[in-house]
């Protein structure tokens, strides 16, 4: 069901060449970029109707507003589920915690007697963000959108989720329920590129937001793109990721539940096992069948996401060559299960986020670890990180000199202005001295 990629034997490739070993779903943004545009630019002349018409082409469903009411809003948390309301307000609370601690403070440096450069935290005025509703519906990405930005000071947050027939043109109620649950009250029934244009180009019913961020399939990931420039993104997400680094210490049936948990997601998610265990590799192949064959979402998408060219055993000759395939992969999700787990995970330098040991599956960080599932994919990991408070903040230096701090410096910055052919910006500078430099002291 799952191939093998045999890496043993061999000395492993440095850079791009071991990155083109290794499984990969296809994921062409450029050749989607072209499909958005047409519909990102109605959305810009025709605003609300367009995201009505597309609503009803996309989604079968005719829209009488795109906002959703406040009442829907209400009635949606009235009616959740219990035991899904008390699940969705631990996973607020722990992804509270958590983002809590990473605001970031105001810090000024003394450069030199009398010259300073401070740097404050700004949050954006406003952000779109963006919940998923295709295949699956998911309140818990309302929770990782949503508490960064508050807990980053963000003023205006609005969000948006496709319309869905089966509740008459809104949003999946859990969703609305989740949104009523952390006190968003600003949701518009849009999906895929028109909520992505809805929120860059703003419309009669939504004003332009300065970012959009979320996760989405491929048509939102393009219409970022598209975007990219005129309002901040955060990614351009693709198909969700697992790898699973792992020696003969693992359970092989954790393993296997791993990999069918992220492969239902969709039929194009990688499920990706490196290790240095062909036991183990045997013994996780056993697993898959028995476990599959207990579960939902089989022949729609996890039998084609594992055996998809994206998923694959990875054989290796020890830890050190599984830990430079894990680094060259740069997973989205990274599970380390082997002897002494934690020092492994300390020596990876490229995941969207690490799961150490047997007890943090990443289905804990999908929902009530505290950490944020919004996450690089693709490679990303190697630049990208996931969704935080910093995501949603803005550094701005302040400068603060005096006439005896620039004095000082005066005649370097003088200098370096003419090395590159700029005598206007050292005239910025002779101009408060009498067109004369300073002498440095």
């Amino acid at each position: 069901m799952i191939s093998r990629i045999d890496l043993r034997g061999d000395a492993l490739p440095e850079g791009s060449a071991l990155r083109d070993l290794l499984p990969r779903a296809d994921f062409d943004v450029s050749a989607a970029l072209e499909k958005v545009r047409p519909i990102c630019e109605a959305v810009h002349h025709r605003g609300d109707a367009a995201l009505i018409d597309y609503a009803e082409k996309f989604d079968g469903v005719r829209l009488e507003s795109v906002r959703v009411p406040a009442q829907a809003l209400a009635d949606a948390l009235v009616r959740l589920d219990p035991a899904v309301r008390a699940a969705l307000e631990e996973s607020i609370r722990r992804a509270r915690t958590v983002h809590r601690e990473q605001r970031r403070t105001t810090h000024t440096t003394q450069v030199v007697p009398g010259g300073s450069v401070t740097e404050k935290w700004v949050p954006v005025d406003r952000v779109g963000l963006y919940a998923p509703g295709g295949r699956s519906v998911y309140p818990s990405t309302v929770v990782m959108n949503v508490v960064p930005a508050q807990e980053a000071g963000v003023e205006s947050i609005a969000l948006a989720s496709p319309a869905q027939s089966d509740f008459g043109g809104l949003p999946h109620p859990t969703i609305l329920a989740a949104c009523a649950l952390l006190g968003v009250d600003e949701v518009y029934a849009a999906g895929g590129a028109t909520a992505v244009a809805m929120f860059a180009y703003g419309t009669e019913s939504c004003a332009p937001t300065n970012m959009v961020m979320g996760p989405g399939n491929i048509w939102v990931a393009a219409a970022k793109r598209y975007f990219a420039g005129k309002i901040g993104i955060d990614t351009e997400a693709g198909p969700t990721e697992i790898a699973v680094l792992a020696d003969d210490t693992a359970d092989p049936a954790h393993v296997a539940a791993d990999l069918i948990s992220q492969a239902e997601h969709d039929p194009l998610a990688a499920a990706v096992l490196v290790t240095d265990s062909v036991a183990l590799a045997d013994a996780v192949a056993k697993e898959l069948e028995p476990q599959i064959a207990a579960t939902k979402h089989i022949e729609d998408r996890i039998v084609p996401a594992l055996e998809g060219r994206q998923s694959a055993i990875v054989l290796v000759d020890g830890l050190d060559e599984g830990l430079r395939v894990v680094n060259a992969y740069g997973a989205e999700h990274l599970e380390i299960q082997t002897a002494d787990a934690t020092a492994v995970a300390d020596r990876v330098r490229n995941a969207g986020a690490i799961f150490v040991g047997p007890w943090a599956p990443v289905s804990l960080g999908d929902y009530a670890a505290g950490s944020n599932h919004v996450l690089p994919t693709g490679g990303c990991a190697c630049h990208s990180s996931g969704l935080s408070v910093q995501s949603f903040l803005r550094g701005i230096h302040i400068v603060d000199y005096s006439r005896d701090a620039l004095a000082e410096v005066a005649r370097h910055v003088v200098t370096l202005a003419e090395a590159e052919d700029l005598p206007a910006h050292g005239a910025a500078i002779k101009a408060r001295f009498g067109w004369k430099v300073p002498e440095s002291k």
